[in-house]
């Protein structure tokens, strides 16, 4: 069919309504519109009796809780097509209708996209150079492990599409506990094995972590004794649910999961979590290991070559995540790397073709040397912070966050964009704080006396829509071309409230505004210490008009600075003269802690004896660390 065949097809298909049967054309899952599959979540005040009830009087099929305290619900029926281009508005009406149901959303296809790049593969490998001191700096990893670190007692989960957990380099470390296939739902995370071996991503993420040492075969996992386990939900369709499910897979169980997906980085996607994702990552940091809170270690995405920004993926810039992003051998930015002001910290991985890459396991019980993207540095960082939890299982999701800001390095890392913050940090939207340093990392663990409780100021600033770059608001007449557009609010950052910030972690910014043409407008915001981060730059590959919706844009360079003051959010038209927009709401969310953190010693703190506050937490796994070190095969 013709494209222009296919297009006018598919705007009768949506105007009259109609259900589209069958699987969808190649290509058109990634399109804007979204796709409605046969599940629906359900949340029920009254748990599995009144979720069966609901499910018998519709003709649905319970599939079971979302969570574990019984209320959202994962419902499916089979009388209702597998994929759909318009929502089954019968069963929207009846759920509606039910004073039972207190939220019911049909769940919609979303495009996921594995942060790999697309390599050959060769067996075994020359040198695992970025951890054994070939490089200079390199990881410092064989100085945490001559500390006794290995990851003993840390549990890690790999979300991706499977891992090979018979692996001679895997299996003394499997862990079924903390892994689910949640693609075919059956305990099993055995990847689905095809030609083309597109499902040896999950297989190799794992490696980086968790490969044994000491064994004759392959490399050495970063946590070569930590416990590593595999969700498979990448092979498949992929849902609200599905995500929600994988991010919530025993909390008690696990302690860190590593992530190298997102939506696509095509430099025009604006795509993020869904409700219940949302939830799951609240969750997770609230309740995960026993109240301390889950660790959700994010690759940073691989868009570099089409001028992608990741603070245009929500999974990145939210604030429960640990972006990684990457570096060559040499200090370069890679080719693939994406920048943005929400990635935290940075490790190695490869560069042009002919650079070294990372040693891992493979499929087919088989290693390689050629893993890269910013797939291979997100499983090296969750490495690495596997160490800091074996040395301090009390840290908090948030005390991890301030750790790797402390324990990231400039280095040698070369970038045009470095600048120093108003608390004396080196920052930058390609590496974040620089290179983590797990040496540093594991030192200032030992000893990190915990933050006071995460506060959280919204200061609402604009309610009425504002023109920007010649907009024209909807009683407006024609106003002349403003290249630039500044927003200043004075705050207190909640001051003599419950909830007042002295030092900011996050900064995030809610908005809502329309645009012409929406990447050509670049977004920054200048705290009162004068830090100006640039929340989204210009995406030359976004011709599209619809701006941000209610989008949260989320930075890291502001950390431990001072908010009270002059904020300054920028809208500046990088693009076509006569591009239009209009600034509807906005937003400033300012997180933190009422502690001056900046009087805090920069290095390893004293701390003869845990604070007691510590006795009650509920406690990981024992601390068990051992001597050895792997030798080098």
């Amino acid at each position: 069919m013709r494209p222009a065949r296919t297009a006018l097809w598919l705007r009768l298909v949506v105007a009259l309504g109609l259900a589209l049967v069958g699987p969808l054309p190649v290509g058109w899952s990634s399109a804007r519109a979204p796709i409605y599959v046969s599940s629906w979540a359900v949340r029920v005040s009254q748990g599995y009796q009144e979720a069966e009830r609901l499910a018998r009087k519709f003709g649905f099929v319970n599939l079971g809780q979302i969570f574990p305290d019984g209320q959202y619900y994962h419902l499916r029926h089979r009388g209702v097509v597998q994929q759909s281009l318009t929502p089954h508005w019968g069963h929207r009406l009846r759920l509606k209708k039910d004073p039972k149901v207190q939220w019911f959303e049909q769940q919609t296809l979303r495009r996921r996209v594995k942060r790999s790049l697309a390599v050959p593969t060769d067996p075994w490998f020359p040198k695992q150079w970025y951890m054994n001191n070939k490089v200079q700096p390199d990881l410092n990893i064989m100085q945490a492990w001559s500390q006794g670190l290995s990851g003993q007692g840390v549990v890690v989960s790999v979300l991706d599409d499977g891992i090979e957990k018979d692996h001679p380099d895997l299996w003394a470390n499997y862990d079924p506990l903390a892994s689910y296939d949640f693609n075919d739902y059956d305990p099993d995370p055995q990847p689905r094995y095809t030609p083309s071996d597109e499902n040896r991503h999950g297989t190799r993420c794992a490696g980086e972590v968790a490969a044994i040492a000491n064994n004759g075969f392959c490399g050495t996992g970063v946590a070569y004794n930590a416990r590593i386990g595999g969700v498979r939900m990448l092979d498949g369709t992929v849902t609200d649910v599905l995500e929600a499910q994988s991010l919530s897979l025993r909390p008690q169980h696990i302690h860190i999961y590593s992530a190298s997906w997102g939506p696509e980085d095509d430099g025009r996607t604006v795509d993020g979590p869904g409700v219940l994702t949302r939830e799951a990552f609240r969750r997770g940091v609230t309740k995960g290991r026993g109240g301390l809170g889950t660790l959700f270690v994010w690759a940073s995405g691989n868009g570099g070559l089409h001028y992608d920004n990741c603070n245009c993926d929500g999974y990145t810039n939210s604030i429960h995540t640990l972006s990684v992003g990457s570096t060559t051998r040499q200090g370069r930015v890679p080719w693939y790397s994406e920048a943005c002001a929400s990635t935290l910290t940075t490790t190695y991985s490869s560069g042009v073709a002919a650079d070294p890459q990372i040693v891992t396991t493979d499929l087919h019980h088989q290693c390689t040397d050629r893993h890269t993207g910013t797939s291979a540095s997100a499983p090296l960082a969750a490495g690495m912070i596997a160490l800091a939890l074996e040395a301090n299982p009390f840290l908090t999701w948030r005390d991890m966050q301030h750790l790797v800001v402390r324990a990231s390095r400039p280095a040698q890392l070369q970038a045009e964009d470095w600048r120093t913050n108003g608390v004396g940090r080196q920052v930058s939207h390609h590496y974040g704080y620089g290179l983590l340093d797990a040496r540093l990392l594991v030192d200032m663990a030992r000893t990190w006396l915990p933050t006071q409780p995460q506060q959280r100021c919204a200061v609402r600033i604009v309610h009425t829509p504002t023109p920007t770059g010649g907009a024209l608001t909807p009683h407006a007449a024609p106003s002349p071309i403003l290249p630039l557009m500044q927003v200043r609010k004075n705050v207190s950052a909640c001051a003599g409230r419950a909830n007042y910030i002295r030092s900011l972690e996050h900064v995030q910014v809610r908005l809502s505004l329309s645009y012409s043409r929406r990447g050509d407008l670049e977004i920054s915001l200048t705290s009162p210490m004068g830090t100006r981060s640039t929340l989204v730059a210009i995406r030359p590959l976004d011709v599209s008009g619809q701006g941000y919706n209610n989008w949260i844009f989320m930075s890291t360079h502001f950390w431990d600075e001072d908010p009270q003051g002059l904020w300054t959010l920028g809208l500046e038209n990088k693009g076509y003269y006569f591009n239009t927009g209009t600034l509807y709401r906005y937003t400033l969310l300012l997180y933190g802690t009422a502690e001056d953190m900046t009087a805090r010693p920069p290095g390893p703190q004293n701390a003869t004896a845990p604070p007691t506050s510590w006795a009650t937490s509920a406690s990981p796994t024992a601390l068990r660390g051992t001597s050895a070190t792997p030798s080098r095969q």
